[in-house]
């Protein structure tokens, strides 16, 4: 079997997107890319320089544009701030006392849980939101009636 250099290329792309799935580093992704781009200018009769120029051109510019879109868009919440990570984030729990140090024990999930209140002025029972989740305790804001 002859391999040519179009096979090669289309090894390399493979490798790099096992090597992905295996780290999870998108960037290999856009690398794999550009390897798969030298493919086709292989398949193309394009000499090897330009299948590196083409690889080098479209892998590394894609990596370029996904760092720098990375770098511009919005940024994670922290996990104790992000539903993604803690469906509990929104959830509404009733409180029916505060203690003089702004900290309650309330019933959620059937289970009771330690709160600290994080919302502005003074805590009031009645409805709160959960705003976010620091270690077991549950941070929350008071339910804000719709205007």
């Amino acid at each position: 079997m002859d391999w040519s250099i179009a096979t090669g290329w289309w090894m390399v792309a493979g490798a790099l997107v096992a090597a992905e799935l295996a780290s999870g580093t998108f960037y290999l992704l856009m690398l794999a890319l550009g390897a798969a781009a030298a493919a086709v200018a292989a398949h193309l009769g394009l000499p090897f320089n330009a299948q590196l120029l083409t690889a080098a051109l479209l892998g590394g510019g894609a990596v370029v544009g996904w760092h720098l879109k990375r770098r511009t868009g919005p940024h994670a919440l922290p996990a104790g701030e992000n539903r993604d990570v803690n469906l509990d984030i929104g959830e509404t729990v009733s409180v029916s006392r505060w203690n003089a140090d702004g900290t309650t024990e309330v019933r959620y999930r059937g289970a009771n849980w330690s709160a600290r209140y994080a919302g502005e002025g003074a805590p009031a029972s009645g409805p709160h939101r959960i705003h976010a989740i620091d270690g077991s305790r549950l941070l929350l804001e008071p339910v804000r009636p719709p205007n």
